[in-house]
């Protein structure tokens, strides 16, 4: 039997143990919980400023790109849906909401006409101040209890784990056992 995680809080149980079947599974349930939570309590905080996680996660992608409030630095939109792993469309309808905004600006790339990039505006960049501050209150609020070492032996953990999963390449699908190929 498969169970979905709940936003239930997790029942403390002997579960399975530390390297046996089921181990795993209970953790990504667990990740699965956090994340849920995680992002409800950041969208939550994000509302009163009418940002929501998509556009947070869209304004920091475009605030990571060096010069991203010159013209010829700035992103374009094809990259910025590859790097969110969205479809164009879905790209172009954050970005309009952003502009709509007022915390981007469109500008036509000058290498290609076809092609358009995202320009941060000042407006923007404050808002990818106070995305980062919501977003440390919120993982304070969560970890908080959680000493300094735990907090640092799990971020090794999952980046460990995030690295060994992209050195293997794009996972195959699977279909269900029995299934016709």
């Amino acid at each position: 039997m498969t169970t979905t995680p709940t936003d239930e809080p997790a029942a403390p149980s002997p579960g399975p143990q530390p390297g046996t079947p089921g181990t795993a599974a209970e953790l990504a349930d667990a990740m699965t919980r956090a994340i849920k939570r995680i992002r409800r309590q950041t969208g939550w905080r994000l509302e009163p400023y009418g940002i929501t996680p998509g556009q947070a996660r869209a304004l920091r992608m475009l605030a990571h790109v060096p010069g991203c409030e010159t013209p010829d630095r700035a992103m374009r939109l094809s990259d910025l849906a590859d790097k969110l792993h969205i479809a164009p469309r879905s790209a172009t309808t954050v970005v309009d909401a952003l502009e709509e905004a007022g915390l981007v600006e469109r500008s036509p790339d000058p290498a290609d006409r076809r092609a358009v990039r995202i320009l941060l505006t000042e407006a923007g960049q404050a808002a990818v101040e106070r995305i980062g501050q919501v977003r440390d209150e919120v993982a304070q609020e969560y970890f908080g209890e959680v000493s300094p070492a735990d907090e640092e032996v799990l971020l090794r953990v999952l980046r460990s784990a995030e690295a060994r999963f992209l050195a293997a390449g794009p996972p195959h699908r699977q279909g269900p056992p029995g299934a016709a190929r």
